[in-house]
């Protein structure tokens, strides 16, 4: 019969070892149990071909890029399709972080028996860990090898020439040429690019070819991870973490945000991943107005707007193209029009007020010719930029926290333009890129200001306790 001390030391034993398993077989409890990163799953579950993490620092987002890797060779990732004799890059600024971060990651998830070599740069692949490792060889579950090779972006572009690739993971953001070339590098097979990365030098290349996507890549998906989606961190060391940084940093190294560093952007409220909603079927008891921004060379900009019982508006769908006669912007809008069932007369448009105006190449105005084709619209628009700026900052996050505008995910060139939008110093927006946010604002001013909840009223006791210390102040100071 053991003790109680005996078994409290047995259990403890048990326990040491069913740790030392598990760190064995780390990979087989990843996001498993009752805590689970559902950010990690979301991004792992996405089968685009470009994928970004941005995180700050210890969000979880290197694990992706580490469980990634190790799917990806040994052939068993769970939601995309598996082949043997894999060839993929991890890539990382230099030699020093891959040796302390990247390669320390990927070889926790590395069961001995999987691997079948590591071809070392310097130091014993006995002891790997603390050397620079140049790849490994993993025993591939088809039956091949694949090779995860380790790169350093100090090595510089033309080290990364030649290889035909089926993955490279960017842990952290690389030069640009280094990514274009890694691009080349999975071509032929069609492979994947994935990066995990924390945004600290700003609204660099990554924030246009990714994040704006400003190339409408289909191919393009990024996530945004904070200290909040971390299920294993202390909240207790978030919020004391939180404390001693700035709101720069915080935006950065909390959020995983991308920070401008010359002027701000105008809408820092938007956020892509609580302001886009994917499309679902409006009843047409919401529908409300179409907005237009007229353009010939410059893009013409026209969404359709509807709103909820509850005041909430919700832009469902857009057209939008530069280099287009009015006929054929006519067609569009009519089109999009007849699939939504909009009836014109009923529910009209505001459209800007430079369309009255006549052109050389033209005897009727802009206006006009969308009134003889049935697209009723009314010039009479609120143009105060800031006051407009204002009013759409409200709809994004009113004074109570509330979300009064939601956009379709298919409204892509909104998107686009509110991710973008900044000031050019001063009190005045870049003029540039702003056609869906000039027609945004004039159907935004056209709604209420959001309601806020009214300060509830003073007790009297207090309003008394506040008169007897202003005029205490006022004695004293007498």
């Amino acid at each position: 019969m053991l003790t109680k001390k005996q078994l409290l030391q047995k259990k403890e034993w048990v326990l040491k070892l069913l740790q030392q398993e598990m760190q064995k077989r780390k990979l087989l409890f990843y996001n498993t149990g009752k805590k689970v990163h559902a950010k990690q799953l979301e991004f792992h579950k996405s089968l685009k071909r470009n994928r970004w993490a941005f995180g700050g620092n210890r969000s979880g987002k290197t694990e992706c890029g580490a469980v990634e890797t190790v799917w990806l060779a040994r052939g068993i990732h769970p939601y995309r399709p598996n082949k043997p004799n894999v060839r993929g890059w991890v890539v990382s600024l230099s030699t020093r972080v891959q040796k302390d971060v990247a390669q320390q990651k990927v070889l926790s998830y590395l069961q001995k028996d999987w691997i079948e070599d590591i071809v070392m740069v310097s130091g014993k692949k006995s002891n790997a860990e603390s050397g620079v490792i140049e790849s490994i060889l993993v025993r591939n579950v088809f039956g091949g090898i694949s090779v995860i090779g380790f790169k350093s972006c100090e090595e510089g572009r033309e080290k990364f020439q030649g290889a035909s690739l089926d993955f490279v993971w960017f842990d952290e953001e690389p030069p640009q040429d280094v990514y274009q070339e890694c691009k080349m590098r999975v071509l032929d097979t069609e492979g994947d690019i994935f990066g995990t990365m924390t945004p600290l030098k700003g609204m660099t290349f990554i924030y246009d070819e990714i994040y704006v996507n400003a190339s409408a890549d289909p191919e393009v998906f990024c996530i945004f991870m904070e200290w909040a989606d971390n299920p294993f961190l202390s909240q207790s060391e978030i919020k004391r973490l939180s404390s001693t940084m700035s709101a720069e940093e915080l935006e950065a190294r909390r959020y995983g945000k991308f920070v401008d560093k010359d002027y701000g952007l105008v809408y820092p409220e938007f956020d892509v991943q609580v302001h886009v909603v994917s499309p679902f079927e409006v009843p047409q008891s919401w529908y409300d107005k179409f907005a237009i921004d007229p353009g010939l060379h410059n893009p013409l900009s026209c969404h359709f707007y509807a709103v909820s019982p509850e005041g909430v508006v919700y832009c469902i769908r857009e057209h939008y193209a530069p280099n287009t006669n009015i006929d054929a912007h006519i067609q569009s809008i009519k089109k999009i029009m007849a699939e939504l069932n909009w009836n014109a007369s009923a529910h009209g448009g505001l459209i800007d007020s430079a369309s009255c105006q006549h052109t050389l190449a033209s005897s009727k105005s802009v206006l006009e010719l969308f009134q003889e084709a049935g697209i009723y619209a009314s010039p009479k628009v609120n143009k105060d930029i800031l006051a407009g700026i204002a009013r759409v900052k409200s709809y994004l996050k009113n004074a109570n926290g509330e979300i009064k505008l939601y956009i379709f995910s298919c409204c892509t060139n909104l998107i686009r333009e509110l991710k973008t939008y900044k000031w050019a110093g001063g009190d005045r927006p870049v003029k540039a890129d702003d056609h869906a946010l000039d027609e945004l604002r004039y159907y935004i001013m056209s709604k209420p200001q959001p309601a806020t909840i009214a300060p509830a009223p003073k007790p009297d006791v207090l309003k008394e306790k506040e008169r007897l210390i202003r005029k205490l102040k006022s004695s004293h100071r007498g």
